[in-house]
């Protein structure tokens, strides 16, 4: 799940389609340049065999707009490697005030770290 986020916020995408299984995978994925990642927080993680699930919720800004994905995500293993199957995401828009905690969980007020 990291590695799937690490290459979001890269902008990886031959990495995204390999670790996509391929019963789920999209024929291609577009480049995102738009999209800036900044925080992930891994809420819940099941495994059971062969099969997992992690409930996420990743921090994001488009241009001056802030949101927040949120999903809990299905993997499976074959010969050895986890791939994703699917998820159900929900996307919320933030709103940081100027004295609101920074969204990017840097600890600092909004104002002094990525609101300025």
């Amino acid at each position: 799940m990291r590695s799937r986020y690490g290459a979001f916020a890269l902008n990886l995408t031959d990495y995204l389609l390999v670790t996509w299984h391929p019963s789920t995978r999209p024929a291609s994925l577009a480049p995102d340049d738009t999209t800036q990642w900044v925080r992930l927080e891994v809420l819940d993680r099941d495994e059971r065999g062969d099969s997992g699930r992690v409930h996420f919720r990743a921090t994001f800004r488009e241009g001056r707009r802030w949101a927040v994905l949120e999903e809990a995500s299905r993997f499976v293993r074959e010969a050895g490697r986890w791939y994703y199957l699917d998820g159900t995401p929900s996307v919320t828009r933030l709103k940081p005030g100027r004295n609101d905690p920074c969204p990017c969980g840097g600890g600092r007020k909004f104002k002094a770290c990525c609101g300025r």
